[in-house]
């Protein structure tokens, strides 16, 4: 059904999951362009038990599930960040812990449609991570306002504040925002992966 969405409206979007309970599930979408239609087209929909425009981007849908979220769940997997739904495909980034629950994982999903599995990475600390010392330079930054237009703190105070010298601060900065661009670029690229082809 959030497949049909895409494919009706030519968009794309991310999927929050807040609540499955009892074979439905009840979750979030932003819409950048919001149009009245889309609550037309859920509340149209057999399977949506509820529609709730939140504010002017974003909707509240529970529907009945596809068996993708009870799939994960039964095989011991753990859902990652948002689900993206484009017109054609589904992308679900997936914690699992061992292959046979994979292997079961797509079975299920198979039975649900047609599965195409991405990526695999082995879990481990990810390299975009920030030092201790990093993210309590760049939380400070956001706090104060560093990253503001205008600025409302300069990098002078920012390093009296922490007691470092300002080469220090900037340089804990930019490995920081290095770091966190990266982690995006990479999460942006892996979701929007052409060779998938997901329930």
């Amino acid at each position: 059904m959030l497949n049909d969405f895409a494919e009706y409206f030519d968009t794309s979007f991310d999927v929050d999951i807040e609540e499955l309970h009892d074979h439905l599930v009840t979750f979030t979408i932003r819409m950048e362009e919001p149009r009245d239609e889309y609550v037309e087209f859920f509340t149209d929909s057999e399977q949506v038990e509820h529609v709730e425009q939140l504010d002017e981007a974003n909707y509240l849908i529970t529907k009945t599930s596809c068996g993708a979220y009870s799939a994960i769940d039964r095989n011991h997997g753990v859902l990652r960040r948002q689900s993206r739904v484009l017109t054609n495909r589904r992308v679900y980034t997936v914690l699992f812990f061992r292959r046979e629950d994979l292997r079961a994982m797509i079975d299920d999903f198979n039975r649900i449609g047609t599965v195409t599995l991405g990526k695999l990475t082995e879990f481990n600390k990810s390299k975009s991570m920030l030092t201790d010392r990093q993210l309590e330079v760049v939380t400070r930054a956001l706090e104060e306002g560093y990253f503001e237009w205008p600025r409302r703190i300069s990098s002078e105070e920012l390093a009296d504040e922490l007691d470092i010298s300002r080469t220090t601060a900037l340089e804990h900065l930019r490995k920081a925002q290095s770091k966190l661009l990266t982690s995006a670029i990479e999460e942006n690229n892996h979701l929007n992966l052409p060779d998938r082809a997901e329930p």
